[in-house]
């Protein structure tokens, strides 16, 4: 797939589960299970245990049925090394050119951390693809529309503070989609090997997404 295919597909799903696990073993199948409720953009962070070789079992196991990318990324060469390991973008908690470069010498989109209107800017300025507004819970859907307003160009994806039913409040403020941890990825339920309750999460999670979309259909009508 190419950049431009990779970013299609993440949009699409609306929403992007932040992945941080100590037991790496159970992430496999909790792609697959997420990925059955509509969440099928899975970003496995850098702080999972042997990160780069589940990145590389889950995009083997799952193929196409999920984009997998990596997050926590805060140099080029482990932007490098997560691709080669099968990575389809790139998330950081910063906003460093030399990631964004890289990202694109290696065909995938790449989503900086910023959290101020400069660094928003500046980020897309250099290239990035989508700003990931981290954390984004110190301000809430309204800095997005207070941002969007004299710079309705740029895309920008919350997260902290996404919860599964205020995902389409982020929405409607403007965000293109939206990054979620904790609130989808239940540890008591990923403990007991749940996989049916985190489904429904992302069922619910996706229901939200798509309200915030039609509203914001209906409204420019």
């Amino acid at each position: 797939m190419t950049r431009s295919e990779i970013l299609d597909s993440v949009l699409a799903s609306g929403a992007v589960a932040v992945v941080r696990m100590a037991d790496s073993g159970r992430l496999v199948r909790l792609a697959e299970a997420i990925a059955e409720g509509g969440v099928t953009a899975i970003e496995i962070t850098m702080t999972t245990p042997n990160a780069l070789d589940v990145i590389e079992a889950t995009g083997r196991e799952l193929g196409d049925a999920v984009t997998v990318g990596v997050g926590s990324v805060l140099d080029a060469e482990t932007a490098r090394r997560a691709v080669d390991a099968g990575a389809r973008y790139v998330v950081s908690p910063v906003f460093k050119p030399e990631i964004v470069a890289e990202a694109h010498r290696l065909d995938v989109p790449v989503m900086p951390g910023c959290f101020t209107p400069t660094e928003i800017l500046t980020a897309t300025e250099a290239g990035a693809d989508v700003v990931k507004v981290f954390p984004a819970d110190v301000f809430g859907p309204t800095f997005f529309k207070a941002v969007l307003a004299p710079m309705p160009h740029l895309r920008m994806m919350p997260t902290g503070g996404v919860s599964l039913t205020n995902a389409g409040d982020w929405i409607r403020a403007g965000a293109v989609a939206v990054g979620v941890g904790s609130a989808l990825l239940d540890k008591q339920a990923i403990a007991d090997g749940d996989w049916a309750t985190l489904t429904q999460k992302a069922r619910t999670l996706r229901q939200s997404v798509e309200a915030g979309r039609a509203s914001i259909s209906t409204a420019s009508r």
